[in-house]
């Protein structure tokens, strides 16, 4: 990537994501008490219209072609491989020494899947243009969300909780979620060959503010005075952040060489930070919600540093 692309990504891109997170770092130091309220109150709203809205528009107005699967696939496959390395890591080695289940679980789960929707599209669509926000798009709801809610249930409830069985049901959580039913529809809709430009105008008017939201969301989540990683943590974030977009480079230099927009995008996708529902995932089942911050805050600090290097490798 060149330095005038380059500059203007980090100023068109990463300025503007970064005054959103540091708003929300400010609310949560002057307005502590109120700080989880809001941030679970955000999170609902945009999970239950915001995103929604974003998944309908995108998904109804998208150019369908057989190479934007191989966006999900690769990205599938990095999070299965990275998987594997993070147990190996955590379970089985000194990394994971004297950690408790709940923390284990919680850091692998947070180095398998990352933003790439609220950090993903802004990125994906300033290298790529309009027509690259389907990649993001179709990478959370065909193989993020999908493993997030089965494999990654899956992870928090067994190994999570000392390999003790429990009552959740994995099948279910996915159904429930309507950012995959909005997906959904709005594929049925742009494959059935509906002219539907005005609702899908509306769709992407209410789906706007997903991203400033989100961002926000994640400054009021980051836990800011207490940002000390533990070796652990870094070992994790460096797993997130090298080795899985690396992984996922060599599968589609493997399978698809030479890249072509789509393949690229995917590993751009794979090197994205911990995702923002990591805290929430945590609180839900459990886990350690602070090893699960941390991820977040490291993942996303050190973001700004890794992501030019991985351009500079696509390039």
């Amino acid at each position: 990537m060149s330095s005038p692309l380059l500059l203007q990504l980090l100023l068109q891109v990463m300025l503007p994501l970064a005054l959103l997170v540091a708003a929300g770092a400010l609310w949560q130091h002057f307005n502590a008490r109120h700080a989880v309220a809001l941030r679970l109150q955000l999170g609902n709203l945009a999970l239950n219209l915001f995103v929604p809205a974003l998944m309908f528009a995108i998904s109804a107005g998208a150019r369908l072609a057989p190479g934007l699967l191989t966006v999900p696939l690769l990205l599938a496959l990095g999070i299965a491989a990275t998987g594997l390395v993070l147990y190996g890591l955590l379970y089985r080695s000194f990394l994971g020494r004297g950690l408790a289940d709940s923390t284990r679980a919680a850091l692998m789960l947070a180095g398998m899947f990352g933003n790439v929707l609220f950090i993903g599209l802004p990125v994906v669509t300033f290298l790529f243009g309009a027509e690259g926000a389907r990649y993001p798009a179709f990478a959370d709801v065909m193989a993020a969300t999908p493993l997030v809610w089965t494999l990654g249930v899956w992870i928090a409830t067994r190994l999570g909780s000392g390999g003790q069985r429990s009552d959740v049901s994995v099948s279910g959580q996915l159904l429930r979620l309507p950012p995959v039913w909005a997906f959904a529809a709005g594929a049925a809709v742009n494959l059935a060959g509906w002219e539907v430009a005005p609702l899908v105008q509306a769709a992407h008017f209410i789906g706007q503010p997903t991203i400033p939201v989100m961002m926000f969301v994640l400054g009021l989540a980051i836990p800011w005075r207490s940002l000390r990683p533990s070796r652990a943590v870094l070992g994790v974030v460096a797993v997130k952040l090298l080795l899985m977009p690396l992984i996922v480079w060599g599968a589609a230099r493997l399978l698809f060489h030479p890249l072509a927009e789509p393949q690229t995008a995917a590993v751009i996708e794979a090197a994205m930070p911990t995702m923002l529902m990591a805290i929430l995932f945590a609180d839900r089942f459990k886990l350690d919600t602070r090893a699960a911050a941390l991820m977040t805050g490291w993942s996303t600090l050190l973001f700004w540093l890794t992501l030019p290097f991985w351009l500079w490798v696509l390039n």
